[in-house]
């Protein structure tokens, strides 16, 4: 009998996740684990394409994903991570754009039959209780992509604490004006989107760490976007007491912040300090500092847990990936 995945963990000594990143070359494993393990392949003569032979018996080799605005680079990101995973074990991915309510809501209906997926994975789009209950429920594997919900595996961070990272960073060079741009405190279009939310609550966490005032003056939100992320930098820049440092939710909308900042020949960082979120490939052309997060990484490994779902393992816990700091050349700290 042809050698199973379950055989390679057991000999290997490690959980089915450990195999599964280590076949799709994740970076969360350790060298001496990886080459343990290749070992044990070699040795049980285990061909990686089975993963899909076994998980395909009875199946549609296909993997449903519902992601909104997919042309945002950071929701892009994450795509590829899914498509490469799944690629590389014979699956085919199908991509359920949402940029309507109401086809956010029928897509969530409509994902709870499995005669047209083998599983499902939700990206960004924080499932209200009653639609976590009916995902729960359903007979088709689930897993979150940056949100969670309870009794769901997924894949996120802490949104939180990348906010309060950034804008400690600007405390540190010495600035006192703070100023946040951000998404509508309250989803207008009911997206349930919680990111630029938690993030400004890091935001506000961190100027009470500090001692700092919060001036509401200094926060704005308009809908995410490069140009309405510029109008409220304008704004924000044309108070009688503008902010010297300006954190900003996603790189996109720190964009328009830099627009803003050029509009008004603010020389940046010397005038005008600029933090964004994600960094996306643009980030670096831009010499933006940014909070990054594993975006393509968040894709491939949420694909890995759904193969666990898959392969019959029990559901496992929800997973938080780490945030960094990139400081560049629009912020600085010699204030």
């Amino acid at each position: 009998m042809a050698a199973t995945i379950r055989d390679v963990a057991r000999v290997a000594g490690v959980g089915l996740g450990t195999v599964s990143r280590v076949l799709n070359n994740s970076p969360l494993v350790s060298a001496a684990t990886r080459q343990r393990v290749l070992a044990v392949m070699a040795e049980l003569r285990y061909n990686p394409s089975q993963i899909a032979r076994n998980f395909a018996l009875g199946k549609t080799l296909t993997v449903a994903t519902i992601a909104p605005f997919f042309t945002r680079p950071s929701v892009v990101e994450r795509l590829r991570g899914i498509e490469a995973t799944l690629t590389a074990s014979g699956y085919h991915l199908v991509v359920f754009n949402v940029e309507a309510v109401e086809r956010r809501d029928e897509c969530l209906r409509e994902a709870v039959r499995n005669d047209r997926a083998d599983g499902l994975l939700l990206v960004s789009l924080a499932p209200r209780p009653d639609e976590a209950v009916a995902l729960r429920e359903a007979h088709l594997p689930v897993v979150l992509i940056d949100t969670c919900a309870e009794g769901l595996p997924g894949v996120s961070i802490d949104d939180v604490a990348g906010g309060h990272l950034a804008t400690s960073h600007l405390i540190a060079l010495g600035h006192r004006r703070i100023a946040f741009i951000g998404d509508p405190e309250t989803d207008p279009l009911t997206f349930n989107f919680t990111s630029s939310r938690d993030r400004m609550l890091g935001y506000q966490q961190a100027l009470a760490a500090a001692k700092l005032p919060l001036n509401p003056a200094y926060e704005r939100h308009g809908l995410h976007g490069r140009y309405e992320a510029r109008v409220l930098a304008r704004e924000l820049l044309h108070l009688p007491e503008p902010p010297t440092a300006i954190f900003a939710a996603s790189d996109t909308q720190a964009m328009g912040v830099l627009e803003a900042a050029r509009d008004l020949h603010l020389p940046v960082p010397e005038a005008l300090a600029v933090v964004g979120f994600d960094d996306i490939d643009i980030a670096e052309y831009l010499g933006l500092t940014t909070v990054r997060q594993p975006l393509f990484e968040s894709g491939a490994r949420a694909v890995e847990l759904l193969f666990l779902l898959l392969s019959g393992a029990a559901p496992p816990p929800a997973e938080r990936l780490p945030v960094e700091l990139v400081v560049r050349r629009t912020s600085m700290k010699n204030r």
